[in-house]
């Protein structure tokens, strides 16, 4: 039973059972020397036994646990339910890739708390300061080198790299060379069209060019080369490679650093008030990476034959005697994290206090933060190769004997033939769904989306469009392996609609919805979905199993434009039905 008392009474209540401390108690006294001078009071440390650090820490550090397990439980949940009741098949080392599980669980929860507390403020004071002591010239080159380091950094980069050893060269000679003869340059590459987008976004900040412009100019050299490169049989295998790129490069490590970088230029430029700060660079970081591996992959095309490539895997093969330690597990995830994280931070120092001349704010957090970070990656990346690439590849190489014969099952085919297909899309589409749910950038968006347009675009229906692209994404590339479709047959259809829809879009939601593609791919569906696809191609015998991820990129643009555009009619028919006046409602972002 609720009573009103007065504000007064409240607070006198609020005080009956607290005591006043001078705060004369809680200093030292003032001394002073021979002249009369005050003394500097020396802090006494702080000693806090185990029992206190635990208390302080453990609310803090079960929300960020909490969320990377919300994000890699239930996938691996679903899988482990699916091999063994759908596909009737045991776990193969259960309990290496439980402790890879793990791992992949703590790694990202150091990796992205170092990130917070590290590397985006550093990323943030930098785009502050680098204007006001630098040329336009100077920030875009400091913009381009800072996308080819965080490029290196992603931890779903290694997963594209660790791709090459199941590519078969006799298959797919470009592929195979390009994923291990050529996978520095590779990385190089997309790291260009990522410095590339980080440039150009830039501009579009300080500016507040709109994005539509940006993106037709942009696929017209995409769907251009694609069509180029389609008519050719062994180029064709490439094209699954380079759309993956571009979802790969839009991670944990890219978007928020490349963004605060951004919105730090931005404000400091007096452009960082505008609702549409942020959106934009991610479509573009999507983007020109497929722009560059395409181009890579013509340049190898020009200057080696098929058959070049073939003869010259197999002598290597032939001479290789043994590897160092720092080319096996564990060595090679200790040495890539620190090859990750550490370069990156060196080119950020000294940018800062070579270049501007200006001191690091809070030093000890942000090294504490960067510590995080390569402590983080490398306990990710042997929790990758241990556990989720080995678990995605391990589901994925079985599915298809939901419907045909595979040699690691025995009574395959499981199922008769249409419902073992159904079974297998049905796979896909619900981990696809269950993923995307689970990315934690895709809730922050949401409400985003959702404050931006004054809540006339939930939360909850900006995030069930995403997961349903995906999902539907996903099953599509899933069928394009099973039913050996060239991928550029999906991709170009997709990206017309796609293009079609953002004609008819407003400015906000073309931002939205493209960018939508780019936190869908996070650290931890990527190395899944490309290992459950390329175990999806090697069971099935298929030339290769990329293509995945990018139709999972095109899915939510097509969703979140059409449902933008559904909600806008809604919004209108009602206007009309009340017969609003037009200036009563023409400042909404939906109208």
């Amino acid at each position: 039973m609720s009573q009103e008392i007065s504000f007064s009474q409240f607070t006198r209540e609020l005080n009956v059972h607290l005591d006043s401390v001078s705060y004369n108690e809680l200093v030292p006294p003032v001394e002073y020397d021979e002249n009369g001078d005050e003394l500097e009071t020396r802090k006494e440390t702080i000693r806090v036994g185990s029992g206190e650090i635990y208390r302080l820490l453990q609310p803090y550090l079960s929300v960020r646990l909490n969320e990377q397990i919300r994000a890699v439980l239930p996938l691996a949940v679903y899988l482990v339910i699916f091999q063994l009741f759908i596909l009737r098949e045991n776990i193969v080392d259960a309990t290496i890739i439980t402790g890879g599980l793990l791992a992949v669980i703590f790694g990202l929860m150091l990796f992205m708390e170092g990130l917070k507390v590290g590397l985006m403020p550093f990323g943030e004071s930098l785009g502050i300061s680098l204007p006001a002591k630098a040329g336009l010239a100077v920030v875009l080159a400091v913009a381009f080198l800072l996308g080819i380091g965080v490029t290196f950094a992603e931890p779903a980069i290694g997963a594209l790299q660790t791709a090459g050893s199941l590519v078969d060269v006799a298959k797919a000679p470009y592929l195979y060379t390009i994923l291990n003869d050529w996978a520095g340059i590779l990385v190089l590459a997309v790291g260009a069209g990522v410095g590339l987008a980080a440039a150009l976004g830039t501009i579009r900040f300080i500016y507040g060019w709109s994005l539509k412009p940006l993106i037709y100019i942009t696929l017209v050299p995409v769907l251009g080369l694609t069509l180029f490169m389609a008519t050719d049989a062994e180029m064709m295998k490439v094209l699954g490679l380079a759309f993956d790129c571009g979802a790969v490069t839009t991670g944990p490590v890219t978007v928020p650093l490349v963004l605060s970088l951004g919105i730090g230029i931005a404000n400091a430029a007096g452009k960082g008030g505008d609702s549409l700060s942020g959106f934009g660079i991610v479509t573009l970081a999507s983007l020109f990476p497929i722009i560059a591996v395409m181009i890579l992959a013509l340049y190898i095309s020009s200057q080696y034959t098929p058959e070049m490539i073939i003869e010259s895997a197999s002598a290597v093969q032939t001479t290789v005697a043994g590897t160092q330690w720092f080319e096996t597990t564990p060595g090679v995830e200790i040495i890539g994290g620190i090859r990750a994280i550490v370069p990156l931070v060196i080119f950020l120092l000294l940018v800062m206090t070579v270049l501007l001349r200006e001191k690091i704010p809070t030093p000890k957090m942000i090294f504490f933060g960067i510590f995080l970070c390569v402590l983080g990656m490398i306990v990710f990346s042997l929790g990758l190769s241990y556990g989720l690439s080995k678990l995605g590849s391990q589901s994925g190489g079985l599915v298809p004997a939901a419907f045909t014969h595979i040699n690691a099952v025995e009574d395959s085919p499981l199922y008769m033939l249409w419902l073992g297909l159904f079974i297998a899309l049905a796979f896909a589409w619900l981990l696809g769904f269950g993923a995307t749910l689970a990315e934690p950038a895709l809730n922050a968006l949401g409400m985003t989306v959702e404050n931006l347009t004054n809540g006339s675009f939930k939360k909850q229906t900006l995030m069930y469009a995403v997961s349903f692209g995906v999902a539907f994404g996903i099953s599509i590339g899933v069928a394009k392996i099973i039913f050996d479709i060239p991928i550029a047959y999906l991709l170009v259809p997709g990206y017309i609609i796609a293009i079609i829809l953002t004609v008819f879009s407003n400015e906000e939601f073309v931002n939205i919805a493209w960018d939508s593609a780019g936190v869908t791919t996070g650290p931890v569906t990527v190395p899944l979905v490309l290992a459950m696809g390329l175990g999806f191609g090697n069971a099935l015998g298929a030339i290769e199993g990329f293509g995945i991820l990018s139709m999972a990129s095109i899915g939510p643009i097509v969703c979140v434009l059409s449902t933008g555009l559904y909600i806008r009619w809604k919004i209108n028919r009602r206007h009309a039905s009340a017969k609003l006046e037009p200036e009563q409602y023409e400042g909404s972002p939906l109208v």
